[in-house]
Parts: C-alpha cells; sequence; structure tokens
C-alpha cells in the first residue's frame, strides 16, 4: 500500500495525524450531505414547501431503517483496525470480505422492506395527508438505491481503517457532481419533482458503490478485496456483530426518539415541517462535521488497541474532544448567526424561515456538547466496549426525549418545549460516558498488569 494514503495510528506525534486523518473523512460527510442538501433546495426552490416537506419529513425514518447495518460498517472497522495493529492478514481479509457481504445483503433485505413499508410507516408519523403521497413516493425510490449506499460506507469504513480518507472523498467529490446536476435535470427539465431528486440520489450512490468496489479489488496490503475470497466468514460476522450491532441501535435508538420529535413536529402543520427541515439541513452539516472526529477517534483507538498502545489512547481522546469542541463551538454558532441568509437558501416564506431560526438557536449554540459525546463513544468503541456507550444513549438520550415528549411537551406544546430537550440530554449522557471511559481504561491496565504478571 502506498504510504501516501495511509496514516501510522500507532507511531509519532497525535495531532498532526488526527488533523490528516480527519479532515478528508468531515469533507466526505460534507458530500454525503449535499446529496440531501441538494434535493432539498431544488425541491423547495422549484416545487414548493409541501414537496420540501415531503422529502424532510422522511430522514428520521430512513435513519431508523437503515442505522443498523450502519452500526455493523462500525463494527468492521473497529475489528479491521485491530488486527492491521496486530499485523494479522488471515483474519483482517477475512473481515473485510464478510463486510462486504454484510453491506449487500443487509441493504437487499432493508431496501425491500422499506419500499414495502414506507406508506404504512409515514402514517404512522402523522404525516399530513397533503404530504403523505410525496413522503411516500420519495421514501420507496430512495429506498431502491439501499444496496448501493451500505456498500459505498462498509467500503470507505475499510478504507478508513488502514488509514486512507482521501480516495472516499474523491469518489464523493464525482458522484455529488452527478447527483447535483440530475437533481436539476430531472426536476427543471422533466419536471419530476420529489420522484426526480430520489432517482438522482441513487444513481449517484450507484456511482460511489462502483468507485469503492474497484479501489479494494485493486488495493495492496491486508485490506484487499477478491472476489474468489468473497464469502461469509460466520466468527468475523459475529464479532463484527458484536461490536456494530450496539453501535447501529444506538443509531437507531437516536432515530427513534428523533421519529417522535418528527412526528410532534408534524403535528405543527407544512409551515412548521418546511422550517424545521430546513433547519435540519444546516444543522447536519455542523454535525457530520463534527462526527467526522468521532470516525478519527474510533479508527485510532482500534489500532492502537490492537497494538497495545493504551496510553496513547487517553491521548487520542483527550485531542479529538479538543478538536470536536472547536468544530462545534465554530460551525454551531456561526450557523445561528447566519442563519437568515443560510434558510433563504431553503426557502423564502417568512414563517418558515422563522421557524428554522427557532431551531437553530436552541440547538446549534451547544451543538459542540453532542460532538463531545460522540468522541467519547468512539473512544470506547474503538477499544472494543460498545455495548456500554448504547445502554447509556438508550437511558440519557433515547428514553430521556420519549418521556419528555409524553410528560413535559404534552404540559406545554410548543417548540421551545420540545427542542431543548436535545441539549438537556447531551449533558446527562456526557457525564455517564465520562464515567464509562474512566471504568474501561482501568479494566484494561490492571488487565495488562495480569498479562505481564503471568509472562
Amino acid at each position: 500500500m502506498k504510504k501516501t494514503r495511509q496514516v501510522d495510528m500507532v507511531q509519532g506525534p497525535l495531532l498532526p495525524k488526527l488533523i490528516l486523518f480527519s479532515v478528508p473523512v468531515v469533507l466526505s460527510g460534507v458530500l454525503q450531505l449535499l446529496f440531501n442538501a441538494a434535493d432539498v433546495i431544488v425541491v423547495g426552490r422549484f416545487t414548493g414547501k409541501e414537496a420540501l416537506a415531503a422529502v424532510g419529513s422522511t430522514s428520521s425514518l430512513i435513519n431508523l431503517l437503515i442505522n443498523l447495518f450502519l452500526g455493523i460498517s462500525v463494527g468492521a472497522n473497529v475489528l479491521v483496525g485491530q488486527y492491521i495493529g496486530a499485523k494479522d492478514r488471515e483474519n483482517c481479509q477475512k473481515t473485510v470480505h464478510t463486510g462486504i457481504m454484510f453491506a449487500f445483503f443487509g441493504g437487499l433485505f432493508v431496501g425491500i422492506f422499506g419500499f414495502l413499508a414506507a406508506g404504512t410507516l409515514l402514517t404512522m408519523m402523522a404525516t399530513p395527508a397533503n404530504v403523505l403521497p410525496l413522503s411516500t413516493t420519495y421514501m420507496q425510490i430512495y429506498f431502491i438505491g439501499l444496496p448501493a449506499l451500505l456498500v459505498y460506507d462498509f467500503g470507505a469504513a475499510l478504507l478508513r481503517a488502514v488509514g486512507d480518507t482521501r480516495r472516499p472523498l474523491y469518489f464523493l467529490v464525482i458522484s455529488g457532481i452527478i447527483n447535483v446536476v440530475l437533481n436539476l435535470y430531472f426536476v427543471i427539465v422533466w419536471e419530476m419533482g420529489v420522484a426526480g431528486v430520489a432517482l438522482a440520489t441513487i444513481i449517484s450512490e450507484g456511482v460511489s458503490a462502483v468507485l469503492i468496489l474497484l479501489c479494494l479489488s485493486r488495493q495492496e496490503g491486508m485490506i484487499r478485496l477478491s472476489r474468489k475470497y468473497l464469502h461469509f466468514s460466520l466468527d468475523k460476522g459475529i464479532r463484527m456483530v458484536k461490536l456494530g450491532v450496539p453501535a447501529g441501535v444506538q443509531g437507531m435508538l437516536f432515530s427513534i426518539s428523533n421519529v417522535l420529535i418528527q412526528s410532534s413536529v408534524n403535528g405543527f402543520g407544512a409551515t412548521v415541517m418546511a422550517g424545521n427541515t430546513a433547519s435540519l439541513n444546516i444543522e447536519n452539516f455542523v454535525y457530520i462535521s463534527m462526527n467526522g472526529i468521532y470516525q478519527t477517534a474510533l479508527s485510532f483507538t482500534s489500532q492502537n488497541m490492537g497494538a497495545g498502545q493504551y496510553k496513547r489512547i487517553d491521548k487520542i481522546l483527550l485531542e479529538c474532544l479538543g478538536i470536536v469542541s472547536l468544530i462545534g463551538i465554530v460551525l454551531g454558532v456561526g450557523a445561528y448567526v447566519f442563519g437568515n441568509s443560510l434558510l433563504h437558501i431553503y426557502s423564502t416564506d417568512p414563517q418558515v424561515i422563522k421557524i428554522g431560526l427557532l431551531r437553530l438557536s436552541i440547538i446549534c449554540i451547544p451543538y459542540f456538547l453532542c460532538g463531545i459525546m460522540d468522541v467519547l463513544v468512539g473512544c470506547l468503541r474503538g477499544m472494543g466496549y460498545s455495548l456500554m456507550p448504547m445502554i447509556v444513549s438508550l437511558i440519557g438520550v433515547c428514553l430521556f426525549r420519549v418521556i419528555w415528549i409524553f410528560t413535559i411537551f404534552q404540559i406545554h406544546r410548543e417548540l421551545f418545549v420540545l427542542y431543548i430537550s436535545y441539549p438537556i440530554s447531551w449533558i446527562m449522557t456526557i457525564v455517564v460516558d465520562i464515567c464509562c471511559y474512566r471504568i474501561v481504561r482501568k479494566r484494561i491496565s490492571e488487565k495488562r498488569v495480569m498479562e505481564n504478571a503471568a509472562v
């Protein structure tokens, strides 16, 4: 493998390498968001607020259905990283091929389910009657392309495990340009509305999946993908599931709470839904930037765990916390300060912009807290402890928000009361995650002492 395409995570100074690794990850995440943002902007400007509400109302439900398999990609990343740190080529190869099999067949299964159940699930979310047909159409077309989406995400996770974060970015640049061009063509020229933007999205995702598979098949070293070795290894599958399912379940639990919040927002009507959608798209750019540091913490921790560099893991955590806090504060506050101009990109309706600014003021300014929470979780998962942060998130984020919706929000049915549940849940979860990290590090130190004594 060419040295310029990987980062040595277990030796040398950390901060420059963390930045070198994380910048392409952040840019890749931002580019992925542009897929959806392009959809939202095009329908909002050229089709109307009902179409804007239709596209936005599907995001939390789509995330709920795919997060389990995206979590398993985290398990593949951690497992491959640990095998690379331990220089275990055979087991690394088995994990790579099992991961790709998981991605394709998992995407096929969830895609079929999502296509068939779209209308029913959206109805259960109290989607308004004037938005429901458009939302159903968008969601059904989106799920046709789900295998390609998961193949790309798994492939990118495998490349990140060896420190290659640049080529996934290049592939997304290509597919992102295709997405934007097709969006404009299908909506403006062919007047296909939400069906056009959904079709553009799945075509572009197919391109990125093909590129990532070609990359892995030509890769030198431990993560090379070969068709003749493409089979499912049961023991590696079980380990990936053990590491990844808690991460996926945590993502699903987050999505469940977001679905409930989206359902509550839907009760305020199409205008509030549109404002919520526009704000959410802006927030996602802040979140995905912080999530790049989570991915960095995950990959660096897993390799150092495999290499037995336990003290280095503490440095990874502290430096990643500093980076993610800086990103969260700068981008979160900036999103609110420039919120009026940013929201005008999505809609010119004054009421839509007013609602969007309200959400930005409550969620974006303290958004760095969410980044801190995620970095703590990333380090815990990188050390092989995935169940613990899932339980913490279940209680501190999901269960808390559900209780909040059915108690406090029922008494005071206001958007401010609904949105304030986000920062409160972040603070609660951070405190418990810090305690979990201290417990895990103590266990690892004690285990190492026992191993040394045995030797």
